[in-house]
Protein backbone atom coordinates (compact mmCIF):
# COMPACT_ATOMS: atom_id res chain seq x y z
CA UNK A 1 0.00 0.00 0.00
CA UNK A 2 1.78 3.46 -1.27
CA UNK A 3 1.89 5.77 1.57
CA UNK A 4 0.64 10.00 1.07
CA UNK A 5 1.80 12.31 3.66
CA UNK A 6 -0.44 15.76 3.12
CA UNK A 7 0.99 18.81 4.33
CA UNK A 8 -2.21 21.78 4.39
CA UNK A 9 -2.99 23.81 7.38
CA UNK A 10 -6.56 23.60 6.12
CA UNK A 11 -8.04 20.86 9.06
CA UNK A 12 -11.34 19.87 6.90
CA UNK A 13 -9.78 20.05 3.21
CA UNK A 14 -7.19 17.19 4.68
CA UNK A 15 -9.91 15.61 6.54
CA UNK A 16 -11.78 15.26 2.97
CA UNK A 17 -8.18 14.54 1.19
CA UNK A 18 -8.06 11.69 3.70
CA UNK A 19 -11.02 10.14 3.14
CA UNK A 20 -11.20 10.56 -0.85
CA UNK A 21 -7.53 8.97 -0.77
CA UNK A 22 -8.24 6.23 1.51
CA UNK A 23 -11.56 5.20 -0.58
CA UNK A 24 -8.97 4.28 -2.92
CA UNK A 25 -6.37 2.59 -0.78
CA UNK A 26 -3.70 4.77 -0.11
CA UNK A 27 -2.13 4.89 3.64
CA UNK A 28 -2.33 8.47 4.49
CA UNK A 29 -1.10 10.64 7.13
CA UNK A 30 -1.48 14.31 7.67
CA UNK A 31 0.31 17.56 9.11
CA UNK A 32 -1.03 21.23 8.95
CA UNK A 33 2.72 22.71 9.13
CA UNK A 34 6.34 22.90 7.97
CA UNK A 35 7.35 21.49 11.13
CA UNK A 36 4.79 18.78 11.71
CA UNK A 37 5.14 17.81 7.73
CA UNK A 38 9.51 17.51 8.68
CA UNK A 39 8.55 15.28 11.73
CA UNK A 40 6.52 13.14 10.06
CA UNK A 41 8.48 12.99 7.16
CA UNK A 42 10.80 10.63 9.13
CA UNK A 43 8.56 8.72 11.01
CA UNK A 44 5.84 7.73 8.32
CA UNK A 45 8.08 7.75 5.29
CA UNK A 46 5.83 8.39 2.55
CA UNK A 47 5.75 7.60 -1.31
CA UNK A 48 4.46 11.16 -2.12
CA UNK A 49 4.32 14.48 -0.95
CA UNK A 50 0.94 16.63 -1.50
CA UNK A 51 1.24 19.63 -0.15
CA UNK A 52 0.17 23.33 0.05
CA UNK A 53 1.98 26.30 -1.29
CA UNK A 54 1.00 28.38 1.57
CA UNK A 55 1.73 27.14 4.66
CA UNK A 56 1.65 29.02 8.46
CA UNK A 57 4.83 28.91 9.77
CA UNK A 58 7.09 28.01 6.24
CA UNK A 59 6.58 28.16 2.26
CA UNK A 60 5.50 25.01 0.74
CA UNK A 61 8.59 25.17 -1.12
CA UNK A 62 10.57 24.75 1.85
CA UNK A 63 8.76 20.93 2.13
CA UNK A 64 9.55 20.53 -2.10
CA UNK A 65 13.54 21.60 -0.80
CA UNK A 66 13.63 18.73 2.19
CA UNK A 67 12.09 16.06 0.23
CA UNK A 68 14.83 16.55 -2.99
CA UNK A 69 17.61 16.68 0.22
CA UNK A 70 16.42 13.89 2.41
CA UNK A 71 14.60 11.25 -0.10
CA UNK A 72 14.56 12.63 -3.68
CA UNK A 73 13.04 9.68 -4.68
CA UNK A 74 9.54 10.44 -3.50
CA UNK A 75 7.56 12.60 -6.09
CA UNK A 76 6.02 15.93 -4.35
CA UNK A 77 2.96 17.15 -5.81
CA UNK A 78 1.83 21.24 -5.24
CA UNK A 79 -1.51 22.73 -4.45
CA UNK A 80 -2.01 25.86 -5.39
CA UNK A 81 -4.74 28.81 -5.23
CA UNK A 82 -4.85 29.96 -9.45
CA UNK A 83 -2.97 33.24 -7.88
CA UNK A 84 -0.04 31.24 -7.03
CA UNK A 85 0.44 29.54 -10.16
CA UNK A 86 3.88 31.14 -11.38
CA UNK A 87 5.00 29.92 -7.97
CA UNK A 88 3.95 26.31 -8.56
CA UNK A 89 5.49 26.27 -12.17
CA UNK A 90 8.65 27.34 -10.15
CA UNK A 91 8.13 24.85 -7.96
CA UNK A 92 7.94 22.27 -10.80
CA UNK A 93 11.33 23.39 -12.16
CA UNK A 94 12.68 22.71 -8.71
CA UNK A 95 12.21 19.49 -8.88
CA UNK A 96 8.25 18.74 -8.11
CA UNK A 97 6.40 16.51 -10.24
CA UNK A 98 3.12 18.15 -11.21
CA UNK A 99 0.65 20.84 -9.24
CA UNK A 100 -2.75 20.55 -9.20
CA UNK A 101 -5.71 23.67 -8.87
CA UNK A 102 -7.50 24.25 -5.39
CA UNK A 103 -10.61 23.23 -5.59
CA UNK A 104 -8.85 20.30 -5.74
CA UNK A 105 -10.79 17.82 -8.28
CA UNK A 106 -10.76 14.50 -7.35
CA UNK A 107 -10.23 12.40 -10.68
CA UNK A 108 -7.40 15.33 -11.72
CA UNK A 109 -5.62 14.30 -8.37
CA UNK A 110 -6.21 10.90 -7.84
CA UNK A 111 -4.84 10.82 -11.66
CA UNK A 112 -1.60 12.94 -10.83
CA UNK A 113 -1.41 10.60 -7.53
CA UNK A 114 -1.12 7.49 -9.87
CA UNK A 115 1.19 9.12 -12.60
CA UNK A 116 3.75 9.83 -10.32
CA UNK A 117 3.57 7.03 -8.43
CA UNK A 118 3.98 4.80 -11.50
CA UNK A 119 7.09 6.67 -12.48
CA UNK A 120 8.49 6.72 -8.67
CA UNK A 121 8.01 2.79 -8.81
CA UNK A 122 9.71 2.25 -12.75
CA UNK A 123 12.68 0.12 -12.43
CA UNK A 124 16.18 1.43 -13.89
CA UNK A 125 16.35 -1.78 -16.76
CA UNK A 126 13.06 -0.85 -18.50
CA UNK A 127 9.88 1.91 -18.15
CA UNK A 128 6.98 0.50 -16.68
CA UNK A 129 3.50 1.80 -17.16
CA UNK A 130 0.47 1.91 -14.76
CA UNK A 131 -2.28 0.87 -16.51
CA UNK A 132 -5.11 2.96 -15.04
CA UNK A 133 -3.96 6.19 -16.85
CA UNK A 134 -6.69 9.15 -17.51
CA UNK A 135 -7.83 10.50 -21.17
CA UNK A 136 -5.43 12.84 -20.74
CA UNK A 137 -1.95 13.81 -19.00
CA UNK A 138 0.42 16.74 -19.07
CA UNK A 139 3.97 16.61 -19.43
CA UNK A 140 7.10 17.67 -17.11
CA UNK A 141 8.55 20.09 -19.61
CA UNK A 142 8.97 23.81 -19.77
CA UNK A 143 7.40 23.95 -22.32
CA UNK A 144 4.44 22.02 -20.50
CA UNK A 145 4.65 23.90 -17.67
CA UNK A 146 4.05 26.99 -19.54
CA UNK A 147 0.89 25.78 -21.45
CA UNK A 148 -0.60 24.24 -18.16
CA UNK A 149 0.46 27.62 -16.56
CA UNK A 150 -1.30 29.89 -19.36
CA UNK A 151 -4.43 27.30 -19.11
CA UNK A 152 -5.26 28.00 -15.85
CA UNK A 153 -4.54 31.47 -15.89
CA UNK A 154 -6.98 32.25 -18.66
CA UNK A 155 -9.36 29.40 -17.56
CA UNK A 156 -11.43 31.09 -14.75
CA UNK A 157 -11.62 34.45 -17.52
CA UNK A 158 -14.19 35.34 -20.60
CA UNK A 159 -11.45 35.46 -22.88
CA UNK A 160 -11.30 33.63 -26.25
CA UNK A 161 -8.28 31.81 -26.60
CA UNK A 162 -6.40 30.49 -30.02
CA UNK A 163 -4.28 27.80 -29.40
CA UNK A 164 -1.32 27.73 -32.31
CA UNK A 165 0.63 24.21 -33.12
CA UNK A 166 1.58 21.81 -35.17
CA UNK A 167 -1.42 19.15 -36.05
CA UNK A 168 -1.52 15.98 -33.47
CA UNK A 169 0.18 18.45 -30.67
CA UNK A 170 -3.24 18.17 -28.67
CA UNK A 171 -4.35 21.25 -29.11
CA UNK A 172 -8.71 19.73 -28.49
CA UNK A 173 -6.85 18.79 -24.79
CA UNK A 174 -5.83 21.85 -23.61
CA UNK A 175 -8.94 23.46 -24.88
CA UNK A 176 -10.43 20.72 -22.78
CA UNK A 177 -8.29 21.75 -19.74
CA UNK A 178 -9.40 25.41 -20.17
CA UNK A 179 -13.19 24.47 -19.96
CA UNK A 180 -12.69 21.97 -16.98
CA UNK A 181 -11.07 24.76 -15.31
CA UNK A 182 -13.48 27.49 -16.23
CA UNK A 183 -16.63 28.74 -14.51
CA UNK A 184 -18.41 26.99 -17.41
CA UNK A 185 -17.38 23.31 -16.58
CA UNK A 186 -20.47 21.97 -15.79
CA UNK A 187 -21.95 23.22 -19.19
CA UNK A 188 -21.07 22.03 -22.40
CA UNK A 189 -18.09 21.30 -24.85
CA UNK A 190 -18.54 21.40 -27.97
CA UNK A 191 -15.76 20.46 -30.52
CA UNK A 192 -16.18 21.07 -34.18
CA UNK A 193 -13.44 20.18 -36.83
CA UNK A 194 -13.89 23.14 -39.17
CA UNK A 195 -11.62 21.02 -42.07
CA UNK A 196 -14.23 18.40 -42.35
CA UNK A 197 -17.48 20.51 -42.24
CA UNK A 198 -18.48 20.69 -45.93
CA UNK A 199 -18.29 24.34 -47.04
CA UNK A 200 -22.25 24.60 -48.47
CA UNK A 201 -23.35 22.98 -45.17
CA UNK A 202 -21.14 24.68 -42.74
CA UNK A 203 -23.56 27.56 -41.69
CA UNK A 204 -26.26 25.14 -41.16
CA UNK A 205 -24.00 22.67 -38.69
CA UNK A 206 -22.40 25.57 -36.66
CA UNK A 207 -25.93 28.21 -36.69
CA UNK A 208 -28.51 25.37 -37.50
CA UNK A 209 -31.58 25.50 -40.21
CA UNK A 210 -35.45 25.35 -40.47
CA UNK A 211 -37.47 22.94 -42.42
CA UNK A 212 -37.50 23.79 -45.73
CA UNK A 213 -34.64 26.41 -46.16
CA UNK A 214 -32.34 23.94 -48.35
CA UNK A 215 -32.76 20.85 -50.39
CA UNK A 216 -32.55 18.12 -47.07
CA UNK A 217 -33.98 20.62 -44.73
CA UNK A 218 -37.10 17.99 -43.91
CA UNK A 219 -36.97 19.41 -40.06
CA UNK A 220 -36.18 22.22 -38.20
CA UNK A 221 -32.08 21.83 -36.46
CA UNK A 222 -30.28 23.50 -33.79
CA UNK A 223 -26.70 24.06 -34.68
CA UNK A 224 -23.84 23.61 -32.26
CA UNK A 225 -24.00 27.19 -30.90
CA UNK A 226 -26.70 26.87 -29.72
CA UNK A 227 -26.18 23.15 -28.11
CA UNK A 228 -22.85 24.91 -26.30
CA UNK A 229 -25.38 27.39 -25.23
CA UNK A 230 -23.86 28.43 -21.87
CA UNK A 231 -20.44 26.11 -22.01
CA UNK A 232 -17.97 26.76 -24.64
CA UNK A 233 -17.45 25.75 -28.21
CA UNK A 234 -14.04 24.27 -29.54
CA UNK A 235 -13.29 25.56 -33.67
CA UNK A 236 -10.49 23.57 -34.74
CA UNK A 237 -8.63 24.62 -37.93
CA UNK A 238 -10.29 27.67 -37.58
CA UNK A 239 -8.46 28.60 -40.86
CA UNK A 240 -10.26 26.49 -43.13
CA UNK A 241 -14.06 28.65 -42.24
CA UNK A 242 -15.16 30.17 -45.64
CA UNK A 243 -15.49 34.26 -46.12
CA UNK A 244 -18.79 34.29 -45.92
CA UNK A 245 -18.79 32.16 -42.38
CA UNK A 246 -16.22 33.88 -40.80
CA UNK A 247 -18.37 37.48 -41.36
CA UNK A 248 -21.26 34.97 -39.33
CA UNK A 249 -18.72 33.42 -36.53
CA UNK A 250 -17.78 37.19 -36.11
CA UNK A 251 -21.30 38.32 -35.65
CA UNK A 252 -22.25 35.36 -33.16
CA UNK A 253 -19.24 36.56 -30.98
CA UNK A 254 -19.37 40.21 -31.17
CA UNK A 255 -23.55 39.99 -30.41
CA UNK A 256 -23.78 36.80 -29.26
CA UNK A 257 -26.84 36.51 -30.91
CA UNK A 258 -26.88 33.22 -33.96
CA UNK A 259 -29.32 33.10 -37.06
CA UNK A 260 -30.13 29.44 -38.47
CA UNK A 261 -29.85 29.41 -42.11
CA UNK A 262 -33.06 30.53 -43.88
CA UNK A 263 -34.70 32.35 -40.18
CA UNK A 264 -35.68 35.46 -39.79
CA UNK A 265 -35.26 35.06 -36.18
CA UNK A 266 -32.39 35.97 -33.89
CA UNK A 267 -31.66 33.81 -31.05
CA UNK A 268 -29.22 34.47 -28.00
CA UNK A 269 -26.47 32.48 -27.37
CA UNK A 270 -23.41 32.35 -24.75
CA UNK A 271 -20.71 30.70 -25.52
CA UNK A 272 -17.25 31.03 -24.86
CA UNK A 273 -14.99 30.39 -27.75
CA UNK A 274 -11.69 28.50 -28.32
CA UNK A 275 -10.11 27.87 -31.21
CA UNK A 276 -7.15 26.52 -32.71
CA UNK A 277 -5.23 26.45 -36.01
CA UNK A 278 -1.78 24.60 -37.43
CA UNK A 279 -1.15 27.27 -40.31
CA UNK A 280 -0.39 30.86 -39.69
CA UNK A 281 -3.45 33.42 -39.75
CA UNK A 282 -1.76 36.43 -39.75
CA UNK A 283 -0.11 35.23 -43.48
CA UNK A 284 -3.61 34.22 -44.21
CA UNK A 285 -5.04 38.03 -42.96
CA UNK A 286 -2.36 39.38 -45.33
CA UNK A 287 -2.85 37.14 -48.48
CA UNK A 288 -7.53 37.73 -47.66
CA UNK A 289 -8.11 34.20 -46.68
CA UNK A 290 -9.04 35.53 -43.10
CA UNK A 291 -10.73 38.84 -41.47
CA UNK A 292 -8.45 40.55 -39.56
CA UNK A 293 -11.44 41.68 -37.34
CA UNK A 294 -12.44 38.07 -36.74
CA UNK A 295 -8.64 37.68 -36.01
CA UNK A 296 -8.19 39.90 -32.97
CA UNK A 297 -11.99 38.69 -31.79
CA UNK A 298 -10.87 34.90 -31.69
CA UNK A 299 -6.83 36.46 -30.18
CA UNK A 300 -7.44 37.80 -27.07
CA UNK A 301 -5.33 35.50 -25.67
CA UNK A 302 -2.80 32.92 -27.26
CA UNK A 303 -1.18 29.55 -26.21
CA UNK A 304 1.68 28.15 -28.30
CA UNK A 305 2.02 24.46 -27.97
CA UNK A 306 5.66 22.90 -29.19
CA UNK A 307 6.18 20.05 -31.03
CA UNK A 308 7.38 16.72 -29.72
CA UNK A 309 10.21 16.94 -30.89
CA UNK A 310 11.19 20.52 -28.39
CA UNK A 311 9.85 18.44 -25.54
CA UNK A 312 12.01 15.65 -24.69
CA UNK A 313 11.59 15.72 -21.48
CA UNK A 314 8.09 14.81 -22.21
CA UNK A 315 8.43 12.25 -24.61
CA UNK A 316 8.67 8.81 -22.10
CA UNK A 317 5.67 10.31 -19.85
CA UNK A 318 3.27 10.96 -22.99
CA UNK A 319 4.78 6.98 -24.26
CA UNK A 320 3.59 5.59 -20.86
CA UNK A 321 0.20 7.14 -21.29
CA UNK A 322 -0.14 5.51 -24.48
CA UNK A 323 0.89 2.62 -23.68
CA UNK A 324 -1.77 2.31 -20.72
CA UNK A 325 -4.55 2.85 -23.54
CA UNK A 326 -3.24 0.73 -25.83
CA UNK A 327 -3.14 -1.98 -23.38
CA UNK A 328 -6.80 -1.01 -22.28
CA UNK A 329 -7.72 -0.66 -26.18
CA UNK A 330 -6.89 -4.03 -26.99
CA UNK A 331 -6.88 -6.34 -24.07
CA UNK A 332 -3.23 -7.06 -23.74
CA UNK A 333 -0.96 -6.55 -21.38
CA UNK A 334 2.56 -4.82 -22.44
CA UNK A 335 3.96 -3.15 -19.59
CA UNK A 336 7.37 -1.59 -20.55
CA UNK A 337 9.59 -0.21 -23.78
CA UNK A 338 13.07 -2.20 -24.42
CA UNK A 339 16.34 0.41 -23.81
CA UNK A 340 16.74 -0.09 -27.09
CA UNK A 341 12.99 1.37 -28.11
CA UNK A 342 13.52 4.27 -26.16
CA UNK A 343 16.71 5.29 -27.86
CA UNK A 344 14.70 4.81 -30.79
CA UNK A 345 12.04 7.34 -29.80
CA UNK A 346 14.55 9.85 -28.21
CA UNK A 347 16.41 9.85 -31.94
CA UNK A 348 13.06 10.25 -33.89
CA UNK A 349 11.28 13.55 -35.19
CA UNK A 350 8.06 12.86 -34.69
CA UNK A 351 6.53 15.14 -37.75
CA UNK A 352 3.10 13.84 -36.30
CA UNK A 353 3.53 14.51 -32.88
CA UNK A 354 1.31 12.86 -30.37
CA UNK A 355 -0.91 11.41 -32.56
CA UNK A 356 1.91 9.88 -34.25
CA UNK A 357 3.25 8.73 -31.08
CA UNK A 358 -0.11 6.80 -29.82
CA UNK A 359 -0.46 5.08 -33.03
CA UNK A 360 2.95 3.80 -33.01
CA UNK A 361 2.63 2.63 -29.44
CA UNK A 362 -0.99 1.00 -30.46
CA UNK A 363 0.54 -0.63 -33.29
CA UNK A 364 3.85 -2.10 -30.95
CA UNK A 365 1.47 -3.18 -28.59
CA UNK A 366 -0.59 -5.19 -31.13
CA UNK A 367 2.57 -7.18 -32.45
CA UNK A 368 4.20 -7.70 -29.55
CA UNK A 369 4.73 -11.19 -28.31
CA UNK A 370 6.46 -10.20 -24.88
CA UNK A 371 5.86 -7.95 -21.86
CA UNK A 372 8.24 -5.20 -23.67
CA UNK A 373 7.78 -3.27 -26.73
CA UNK A 374 10.73 -3.88 -28.89
CA UNK A 375 12.64 -2.35 -31.66
CA UNK A 376 11.14 -5.31 -34.50
CA UNK A 377 7.39 -3.67 -33.04
CA UNK A 378 8.05 -0.62 -34.71
CA UNK A 379 7.86 1.31 -38.09
CA UNK A 380 10.77 0.61 -40.51
CA UNK A 381 10.36 3.87 -41.65
CA UNK A 382 10.71 5.37 -37.95
CA UNK A 383 13.89 2.41 -37.31
CA UNK A 384 15.56 4.09 -40.63
CA UNK A 385 14.57 7.54 -40.07
CA UNK A 386 16.18 7.77 -35.89
CA UNK A 387 19.47 7.37 -37.69
CA UNK A 388 20.11 4.26 -35.20
CA UNK A 389 24.29 3.83 -34.37
CA UNK A 390 26.37 2.02 -31.92
CA UNK A 391 26.83 4.26 -29.23
CA UNK A 392 29.70 5.58 -27.61
CA UNK A 393 31.48 3.93 -25.67
CA UNK A 394 33.32 5.78 -22.49
CA UNK A 395 35.05 5.26 -19.80
CA UNK A 396 33.21 5.24 -15.91
CA UNK A 397 32.81 8.55 -15.04
CA UNK A 398 34.85 9.06 -11.49
CA UNK A 399 32.63 9.29 -8.36
CA UNK A 400 31.24 12.17 -7.20
CA UNK A 401 29.89 13.29 -3.32
CA UNK A 402 26.97 15.13 -2.40
CA UNK A 403 28.89 17.69 -1.15
CA UNK A 404 30.54 18.21 -4.79
CA UNK A 405 27.09 18.89 -5.99
CA UNK A 406 26.16 21.60 -3.58
CA UNK A 407 29.64 23.47 -4.38
CA UNK A 408 30.66 22.66 -8.20
CA UNK A 409 29.68 25.19 -11.26
CA UNK A 410 29.99 23.64 -14.21
CA UNK A 411 31.17 26.50 -15.89
CA UNK A 412 34.42 26.85 -14.31
CA UNK A 413 35.25 23.14 -15.04
CA UNK A 414 37.62 22.13 -17.36
CA UNK A 415 36.57 20.71 -20.49
CA UNK A 416 38.40 17.46 -19.78
CA UNK A 417 35.87 16.51 -16.40
CA UNK A 418 33.14 17.83 -18.03
CA UNK A 419 31.76 14.88 -19.10
CA UNK A 420 32.41 12.94 -16.22
CA UNK A 421 30.60 15.51 -14.08
CA UNK A 422 27.23 15.83 -16.39
CA UNK A 423 27.13 12.05 -16.46
CA UNK A 424 28.05 11.73 -12.42
CA UNK A 425 25.36 14.40 -11.87
CA UNK A 426 22.69 12.85 -14.13
CA UNK A 427 23.07 9.26 -12.38
CA UNK A 428 22.80 11.05 -8.82
CA UNK A 429 19.66 12.86 -9.81
CA UNK A 430 18.22 9.54 -11.84
CA UNK A 431 18.92 11.39 -14.87
CA UNK A 432 16.21 13.98 -14.40
CA UNK A 433 17.46 16.73 -16.50
CA UNK A 434 15.98 19.41 -14.88
CA UNK A 435 17.21 19.08 -11.39
CA UNK A 436 21.26 18.12 -13.07
CA UNK A 437 21.05 21.65 -14.27
CA UNK A 438 20.45 23.38 -11.44
CA UNK A 439 23.49 21.13 -9.56
CA UNK A 440 25.73 21.91 -12.69
CA UNK A 441 24.53 25.87 -12.64
CA UNK A 442 23.38 25.78 -16.31
CA UNK A 443 20.13 26.18 -17.90
CA UNK A 444 18.59 23.03 -19.46
CA UNK A 445 18.91 24.17 -22.97
CA UNK A 446 23.31 24.15 -22.39
CA UNK A 447 22.55 20.83 -20.59
CA UNK A 448 21.28 18.63 -23.47
CA UNK A 449 23.56 20.34 -25.79
CA UNK A 450 26.36 19.11 -23.58
CA UNK A 451 24.78 15.68 -23.53
CA UNK A 452 24.41 15.83 -27.35
CA UNK A 453 28.15 17.15 -27.75
CA UNK A 454 29.60 14.17 -25.65
CA UNK A 455 27.16 11.84 -26.76
CA UNK A 456 25.33 10.87 -23.46
CA UNK A 457 22.07 9.02 -23.93
CA UNK A 458 18.61 11.41 -23.70
CA UNK A 459 17.75 8.50 -21.70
Amino acid sequence: MNKVLVVDDDVTFCLMLETLLQKHGYAVEHSYSFTEGRKKMLSFQPDLVLTDLRLPDHDGLEILQLVNREAPQVPVILMTSYGDIRTAVKAMRMGAFDYVAKPVNPDEILSTIRRALSRKNAPESDVQVSLSEGAYIEGVSEASARISEHAALVAPTGMSVLILGESGTGKEFIARKIHALSQRKDKPFVAIDCGALPRDLAGSELFGHIKGSFTGAIADKPGQFEVANGGTIFLDEIGNLSYEIQIQLLRAIQERKIRRVGSTTEIQVDVRIITATNEDLKQAVSRGDFREDLYHRINEFAIMVAPLRERPDDLQLFALHFLGQANSDLGRSVTSFSRETIEIFNRYSWPGNLRELRNIIKRAVLLSKGEAITADTLPDELVRESGETEPAVYPEPETVNATAFEEIDLKETSRRSERELILATLEKVRFNKSKAARLLNVDRKTLYNKMKQYGIPLQ
